[in-house]
């Protein structure tokens, strides 16, 4: 399951930089993948890019940026469940596209 950043994100962005595959971004800022350009997806806060998000599996035991978010705004996205064989596929293919 990826992860996802709720309203009760204070825009610290501490998440931001503990992100290992660069998948959190400012609120408004666009992210980009394999080479395009993608539009926001929250203006309000702080959002996690559901294409780049493997719950640092690859990386770390554990999602790193759960234990940076003071204000626990960071919980699972019930819309998009992975298996940790999907997220390993996921994060390969983030290597062999770029983050």
């Amino acid at each position: 399951m990826a992860l996802m950043i709720t309203d009760e994100c204070i825009d610290c962005n501490a998440c931001e930089v503990e992100c290992p595959n660069n998948a959190i971004y400012a609120a408004g800022v666009t992210w980009d993948y394999n080479g395009e350009e993608h539009e926001a997806l929250s203006d309000e806060h702080t959002y996690i890019a559901y294409e780049k998000c493997t719950e640092c599996v690859g990386f770390y035991d554990e999602p790193q940026c759960l234990p940076a978010c003071p204000s626990e705004a960071i919980v699972p996205d019930p819309d998009h469940q992975n298996t940790k064989e999907e997220l390993l596929a996921k994060k390969e293919l983030l290597d062999t596209v770029g983050r």
